[in-house]
């Protein structure tokens, strides 16, 4: 009897625990299930899901203002976040205020930018499910004329920039990596320069032009000590693209490293004078700037056609000496660069997408007539 009674009240707290479990699983959530439960799995995603839907968008907000204090409308605002391609842009209103809504939890940057003021990329902001930011008040200091000071955070805004430069592509198609569309663009550094040569010279589309040009050269016989067949196809095809690879390197990436010469085309924009842009490209083989802002004599481009040139005397005919290369190489490279640099400033930019809103160029006053 002692024995029964004893299972009985057990049986009857059991019962009592049964019965309180749908209770305790409800306040506890899906994380109270066992694991060995059938509907553990189950009960696991659909609270992932749950708290993905209703988890509460934040903002990132803040005001721009100059050195002096003053509030600055107009300025072009972009939030990028951390793992993604895709940006977000605004601008700043009447009283230099900006706001981003709806920003999901991560890691994003702002970068800001008014014409004739220094870009400013912030530190990584880290935020949180339904938190609100407010960037300190920014001040971005006025462009000087005569120099870029190169800083730590120059360096993170020229990265920036140049991420975004090799997303430019004419009609979705054909790089524009080497268009600056931000004339006061910060300066790269030596490493900086070597990516964008290899980015280059390593897309897709850059191994169409050595194929056609190998075919215009197999057709016409160029170089008949190779002959008309596919193996002389081959050997024209190696030759156009390393023509390309070390003009490439020696002229966008090497010397300008060595002079400290900044390799892109810096673009005016129609706010200029036609005959200011006109000479501004059809000069740029000639002058370029440095990293230091000065304009100098464009001696990347100029040593490394001709070092291009010389060194592919290596892989050509016997018949072309390295003299002769480095001269017609020299040559080419001079008057095609202008050219490029022509097309680049007027044609272009109307093709080109991914092109950042707040990018147009050098600003000054319209110009009041045609020269």
């Amino acid at each position: 009897m002692k024995f029964q009674h004893r299972r009985s009240a057990c049986t009857t707290t059991l019962l009592a625990l049964l019965c309180c479990l749908p209770a305790c699983s409800q306040s506890a959530g899906p994380s109270a299930a066992l694991p060995e439960d059938p509907g553990y799995l189950q009960q696991q995603t659909a609270a992932a899901q749950t708290g993905t839907q209703t988890e509460a968008p934040g903002t990132i907000q803040g005001t721009v203002a100059d050195a002096h204090g003053g509030l600055v409308p107009k300025a072009s605002v972009t939030l990028g976040q951390k793992g993604r391609s895709d940006l977000r842009e605004t601008t700043t209103d009447s009283a230099g205020h900006f706001a981003f809504a709806n920003v999901a939890a991560g890691t994003y940057t702002v970068l800001i930018s008014a014409p004739e003021l220094k870009t400013f990329l912030s530190p990584p902001i880290v935020l949180a499910a339904g938190e609100h930011y407010e960037l300190p008040e920014t001040a971005l200091p006025v462009v000087a004329s005569t120099s870029i000071n190169v800083s730590a955070n120059s360096v993170e805004v020229a990265e920036e920039e140049l991420n975004r430069e090799t997303k430019q592509r004419v009609l979705g198609i054909f790089p524009n990596f080497y268009t600056s569309f931000v004339y006061d663009a910060a300066p790269l550094n030596t490493r900086q320069k070597f990516k964008l040569s290899l980015r280059s010279v390593t897309d897709p589309v850059a191994f169409i032009g050595p194929a056609i040009t190998a075919g215009i050269e197999t057709g016409r016989d160029t170089f008949p000590s190779w002959g008309q067949d596919g193996t002389s196809y081959a050997k024209r095809y190696a030759a156009a693209y390393g023509d390309e690879l070390l003009t490439r390197m020696f002229s966008y990436s090497i010397y300008p490293a060595i002079f400290h010469q900044d390799p892109r085309y810096f673009y005016m924009g129609p706010t200029n004078k036609v005959s200011t842009r006109f000479w501004h490209a059809a000069l740029s083989g000639i002058v370029t700037r440095a990293d230091n802002g000065h304009l100098q004599p464009n001696y990347s481009h100029m040593l490394g056609s001709a070092s291009a040139g010389a060194l592919s005397s290596v892989y050509h005919p016997a018949s072309d000496s390295a003299g002769y290369l480095a001269a017609l190489n020299f040559a080419i490279g001079l008057a095609s660069h202008g050219g490029q640099a022509l097309i680049r400033e007027f044609v272009l930019p109307h093709f080109t997408t991914h092109v950042p809103a707040y990018a147009k160029g050098k600003a000054e006053q319209p110009a009041t007539a045609n020269p």
